[in-house]
């Protein structure tokens, strides 16, 4: 018996994971006439958690759906930003570490495993706490256990903040988080973080916060102006809920 044929196209922003000889004009698949709709696309490279809206001949289904034959079948990419019912948190593997303290710079929760715990505990871990996976890796997308995930489509930190920015457009609270730990700050006295400072500190600055999960001290160091430029660009591109200073 001849399997049936359906008629796949995917949008523009999802032509990095399907075969080129599938980007453009809608090209035939063969299938078994019983898997769903979401495991064909997965089987051609697209993670669903990249996947917006399915619409089988005009009409929209979900990843559950089992295509019939000579259906035209059109895969959209996920909506920007993304629809959430509150502030999203997120979780970011061991390759994001840089994309991390730039999300806390920002006062966004974003927790980080390092060293690499596995794709099953990282999944879990998603799970358990309710946080968004960030990954550049498929196959951990792939993972059922996940609460929710995105792929990050750059290398590139300042373009993967954007990405994560425009998709999920979070409030920001910049200077309210710390880089190391995600831990919220507070402002503090200079006498409080006294420890933590060098000669120089402590006699050049006067307005200190401190992380109160970890202790570690801030201040406008030497550093301050480029981090400062990372702030003022997300804000005057995403807005921004509250501002605190460190």
């Amino acid at each position: 018996m001849e399997r049936p044929e359906i008629w796949l196209s995917f949008a523009p922003e999802l032509h990095l994971f399907v075969a080129s000889a599938r980007r453009g004009a809608p090209t035939a698949l063969r299938t078994d006439g019983a898997s769903t709709l979401g495991h064909v696309v997965e089987s051609l490279g697209v993670p669903l958690t990249e996947v917006g809206a399915l619409v089988a001949d005009g009409r929209p289904v979900g990843v559950g759906y089992a295509p019939a034959g000579g259906e035209r079948i059109s895969v959209e990419a996920v909506p920007r930003p993304q629809p959430a019912a509150a502030p999203v948190r997120f979780l970011l593997d061991v390759h994001l570490g840089t994309l991390t303290r730039r999300l806390r710079l920002l006062g966004i929760d974003a927790a980080y495993e390092n060293p690499d715990i596995g794709d099953a505990a990282l999944a879990a871990r998603s799970a358990a706490e309710q946080r968004v996976m960030l990954s550049r890796d498929r196959g951990l997308l792939r993972r059922r256990e996940l609460w929710a995930g995105a792929y990050v489509y750059s290398h590139r930190p300042a373009e993967q903040l954007r990405d994560v920015l425009s998709r999920f457009a979070p409030p920001l609270a910049p200077w309210s988080r710390c880089t190391t730990c995600n831990g919220v700050l507070r402002s503090v006295t200079k006498s409080t973080v006294q420890d933590q400072l060098r000669d120089g500190t402590e006699r050049s600055y006067d307005a200190f916060a401190q992380c109160t999960e970890c202790g570690q001290a801030y201040w406008r160091g030497a550093h301050h102006a480029s981090l400062d430029a990372i702030v003022a660009d997300a804000v005057r591109e995403f807005g921004t809920s509250a501002l605190s200073e460190a």
